[in-house]
């Protein structure tokens, strides 16, 4: 379980402003989740080979082609301003 005071202190270090109630709530929420876990690293997975995705899904794979529909001009030709085939803009300081 997560005390008020480790949660205040995580609130300080993230800049946080919380209420005493605000701190004590997340308290038993953060106590929930952490005791969750502890229930699922309690079951037995040996034996189990890991999953890459939740679903048997088939893999689709295409080859990438590179290809060139517009030229540099296309692109740049409703640009309000441009500097050859770049885009100009204000000067960021």
């Amino acid at each position: 379980m997560i005390d008020k005071k480790t949660i205040e202190h995580i609130a300080k270090l993230a800049r946080l402003e919380i209420t005493e109630q605000e701190a004590n709530e997340y308290s038993q929420q953060l106590g929930k989740a952490l005791n969750h876990f502890e229930q699922i690293s309690k079951i037995n997975t040996q034996g189990i080979e890991p999953l890459f995705t939740p679903t048997e899904i088939e893999e689709f794979w295409r080859e990438d082609v590179a290809k060139q529909e517009f030229t540099p001009e296309d692109m740049t030709s409703n640009a309000p301003a441009k500097a050859g085939n770049l885009f100009k803009v204000p000067p960021v300081v």
